[in-house]
């Protein structure tokens, strides 16, 4: 009796580890395929991230060594107190975002409902209408240098025949052009990524909905405003979020044609970080202003999400 109960006990603990054997070894293989991509993202993401945080503490400064160690907080009380290109470089960087992505909304707007009316040659045209999203930041940069160049530049010819210009002006050398010229350069660049993605939205509008307001006598204007809007809103919250954290990055273009100046009129946050990097060497510095850029998007998108009220009704 005593024999069979033990021989009873001993299988059923035997049956319980195999199972929990075979849970453990089932629940590890998800995580054994997704270890190579949190490797790569702990690598390339993370770490870099928290170098950034690490070196915004310190005085790291390569041209002067000796000063080198741990600041605490005095890089970013320098900032706030004696940095008289911080808060103009800030102010610049908010002028370019509000300009670029409220322009580059509306114009991609108009384009994407352009583009999805049905008309010959359809598909030629949305091809060329994304041409320039597909053309890197350098490529474009050279382009627009020509066509504003004051000696052979197209804009210059195209001015002065229309009698809007007696002699060619030099656009990215004066201060009261240049900020309006690497504008509309980064417009026609930026426009393609709000027509892509709207667009997208716009063909998964139910047609029902379209002939629900034609039998209601709704007009072209109304049916946009209470009927493509409102399915595009959440299109519209992540798309605008993600240009104006681009569009607050955003080194290349302003970098390849303006260097920041006439007397930094195009210097933004990022631009003048990228100068204290590279030319500077003060990466103490740059990184403590860095670690502001990020602080000020991370609040910028919890605030817009829950403003905008992102994925809910």
């Amino acid at each position: 009796m005593d024999i069979s109960s033990g021989v009873t006990e001993t299988t059923i603990k035997s049956k319980k580890t195999v199972k929990k054997q075979k849970i453990t070894k089932g629940n590890m293989t998800p995580y054994l395929f997704i270890l190579p991509s949190f490797i790569l993202i702990v690598g390339f993401l993370f770490y870099p991230i928290g170098t950034v945080f690490y070196y915004s503490l310190q005085h790291y400064d390569v041209a002067a060594p000796f000063y080198n160690g741990f600041a605490g907080l005095d890089n970013f009380v320098t900032i706030f107190t004696q940095d008289k290109m911080f808060l103009p470089s800030l102010l610049n960087s908010l002028k370019w975002v509000v300009t670029e992505v409220g322009l580059q909304l509306i114009f991609g707007m108009i384009l994407a409902l352009l583009l999805n009316q049905t008309f010959k040659l359809r598909g030629m045209a949305r091809a060329v209408a994304f041409i320039p999203w597909a053309i890197s930041g350098v490529l474009a940069s050279s382009m627009w240098s020509l066509i504003f160049n004051e000696h052979m530049g197209v804009l210059n010819d195209l001015l002065m025949k229309l009698g809007l210009i007696n002699e060619p002006q030099a656009f990215l050398a004066s201060t009261t052009t240049a900020f309006t010229s690497v504008i509309l350069a980064e417009l026609w660049r930026g426009i393609p990524f709000f027509a892509i993605t709207l667009l997208a939205s716009l063909q998964s509008i139910p047609v029902d909905l379209y002939e629900a307001a034609k039998v209601d006598g709704a007009s072209r204007w109304k049916t946009f405003i209470y009927v493509i809007l409102p399915q595009l809103k959440n299109t519209i919250v992540l798309t605008t979020l993600l240009r104006v954290v681009w569009e607050f990055n955003n080194v290349d273009l302003l970098f390849n044609l303006t260097g920041g100046g006439p007397a930094h009129s195009t210097t933004t946050l990022t631009m003048y970080i990228a100068d204290l990097a590279v030319h500077g060497s003060n990466f103490g510095y740059g990184s403590a202003l860095t670690v502001i850029t990020f602080a000020i998007l991370l609040l910028f998108a919890i605030v817009y999400l829950k403003l905008s009220r992102y994925e809910k009704e």
